[in-house]
């Protein structure tokens, strides 16, 4: 049993979420994070509080709460029955939150609020009414980030356009809250989106660097451009300085103090409001599996399963 030192809180694991950077870590490809195996994978997760150390504040042994970052700069990540953190970041959430929504946080949460809010002349910290008036473009509206970026931004009053490559996944997006779905394998994205915000979107969440020029053509001058995956980067310049576009590269590991601590304020308030949901009828289809089976959990995501994968650790 892991102690808990001053400014610390033990979690007791109820679900331990997988994201593709926790495959890539295990794999030995992920985020430098002067951290060498072995290690406990996964970064996510939800549970109860198990003890909290001194000077610890707003916690106590029993609440429900969400973790972020569990396994980055440390050993032990959240695929683990106790885990030790930091208060910072452990997050309680409301005793009728599911802990599977608690599960599907984290990084993908955090990273569509840091993509949502990268605007110069936008919200640091989403709220309702925070994007009023804008007209956000979520590449890949099934996916995890896709969706909590659907969510937060419907939650904050933004109009929610997201492209998609299939019927199923189209019916996911529409789950998630989004005012138009469009399915690129069968319709021109570019006319599509020109159809419904003649002006441009305001701020593109994007899934793939492939799609720069697409971006670039439906882009409303001043607009921004959040990249949250890895990639090579052609950048079609003059069309980019026409508009003043912002291009922003985003890895929430290691987004500034003051941006994390925005984006988790902002997710847990959505997430207590009811703002946030999970599983179909939400749009992002939960994948359990159970503790002993971790590895195909691993497997499941490197495989591009559709849906949120999460591990069985304890019972709640």
């Amino acid at each position: 049993m892991p102690a808990v030192g001053a400014g610390e809180v033990r979690v007791r694991i109820v679900l331990s979420a997988v994201n593709p950077t926790d495959t890539g870590t295990r794999a030995g490809r992920g985020v430098p994070d002067g951290v060498s195996p072995p290690r406990v994978p996964n970064q996510d997760g939800s549970g109860v509080v198990d003890a909290v150390g001194e000077g610890v504040h707003g916690l106590e042994p029993g609440d429900p709460v969400w973790v972020w970052d569990a396994g980055y700069g440390r050993e032990n990540g959240t695929a683990q029955e106790y885990v030790v953190l930091p208060r910072r970041q452990v997050v309680r959430m409301n005793e009728d939150v599911p802990f599977e929504v608690g599960a599907a946080l984290g990084i993908p949460a955090l990273t569509a609020h840091r993509c949502l809010t990268l605007a110069s002349d936008g919200p640091a910290r989403l709220a309702p009414g925070a994007l009023d008036g804008r007209t956000v473009l979520v590449a890949g509206g099934a996916g995890a980030v896709g969706n909590a970026a659907i969510q937060l931004a419907k939650w904050a009053g933004a109009t929610v356009l997201t492209t998609v490559s299939s019927k199923e996944k189209a019916d996911l997006a529409v789950a998630a809250g989004a005012d138009a779905v469009i399915n690129y394998r069968e319709e021109d994205v570019v006319a599509r989106v020109k159809e419904l915000a003649p002006g441009g979107v305001q701020v593109v969440v994007e899934v793939n660097t492939e799609n720069l020029r697409t971006d670039l053509s439906v882009i409303a001058p001043g607009g921004n451009i959040g990249i949250y995956v890895a990639g090579e980067v052609t950048v079609p310049s003059f069309k980019a300085m026409l508009k003043n576009v912002s291009l922003d590269f985003v890895l929430t590991y290691t987004t500034t103090t003051e941006e994390k601590d925005n984006a988790v304020a902002a997710v847990a308030e959505a997430v207590n409001s009811g703002a946030v949901k999970v599983g179909e009828e939400a749009g992002l289809p939960i994948l359990r599996f159970p503790f002993e089976r971790v590895s195909d959990a691993h497997e499941a995501v490197e495989q591009n399963a559709i849906g949120k994968v999460v591990v069985e650790v304890t019972q709640p």
